[in-house]
């Protein structure tokens, strides 16, 4: 892998191959729990590492072997105040992974838990160790998941377990997280990042315009209607078949023929 920079005291920057960019939430000893400093601090890459040319696919991972991201610091959590809600700081980074031009892969191990849980879900594709766990325990500390957790999960895994997660705080292994849809693939903890990193090199090789459409339309589908995602295929369409790079792939794919020809 590349040399790694640390960019902020908690979090790491690393490019292991040309176009993949690996952000690493390094809090080992809090679990890597999100902090309000670590959170603005990542928000503020994403936006900056959203404007690098060449970049085409991204991974997020949680340093050392025990956590993705443990949740919310709870010592800071338990000093907040009603008007502390309103900026939604949480609920923003994660806005903002789920709208990165590009398409992230979260590579948990160990512990993905109430906002960590939501970072993962925010990501486009989740690989799992086999230590991983998933779950929202804010209900047993008296609140609950304030950074998507209520309006992304059930999408993924149907309203009747995501209330079994939510409503009862319990945490889920890797295995029941996938049959449930949660998580794309589950791995032995040591091949996590490394099949994270082959996610993102097989994203990084297709259209970055066409992955970037793609990406915004899928997202945009739970609020849509059928028709209305017809018309917004379409249209995209439309400025994809007019594309520089739809025209490369194209005549190179007819110049090196079709497979039995």
């Amino acid at each position: 892998m590349s040399q790694v920079t640390r960019v902020h005291a908690n979090i790491l920057l690393s490019v292991p191959d040309a176009g993949i960019a690996v952000i690493t939430i390094d809090r080992p000893r809090a679990r890597n729990a999100l902090d309000l400093e670590t959170n603005r601090a990542m928000f503020e890459l994403l936006g900056e590492l959203g404007t690098r040319d060449g970049l085409r696919a991204l991974v997020i991972a949680g340093g050392g072997d025990k956590a993705f991201v443990s949740g919310a610091d709870i010592a800071e959590l338990a000093k907040r105040t009603r008007d502390d809600a309103w900026p939604a700081w949480n609920a923003e980074l994660c806005d903002a992974v789920e709208r990165f031009p590009r398409p992230v892969v979260a590579a948990v191990r160990g512990f993905a838990l109430g906002g960590g849980c939501e970072l993962a879900l925010a990501c486009d594709l989740r690989v799992a160790g086999e230590s991983a766990r998933f779950g929202f325990p804010e209900v047993t500390l008296g609140i609950i998941p304030g950074a998507g957790g209520t309006t992304r999960l059930w999408r993924m895994v149907g309203m009747g377990f995501a209330k079994e997660m939510i409503l009862t705080g319990r945490i889920v292994d890797a295995h029941e997280a996938a049959a449930k849809g949660l998580v794309n693939r589950v791995v032995e903890d040591e091949e996590v990042l490394d099949t994270a990193l082959e996610f993102a090199r097989v994203l990084a090789q297709n259209s970055p315009l066409a992955l970037r459409i793609g990406k915004l339309l899928l997202n945009a589908a739970p609020e849509v209607s059928a028709a209305q995602g017809r018309t917004m295929e379409s249209l995209a369409q439309a400025t994809l078949y007019d594309s520089a790079d739809k025209n490369t792939r194209m005549q190179a794919f007819l110049q090196r023929g079709k497979p039995g020809r």
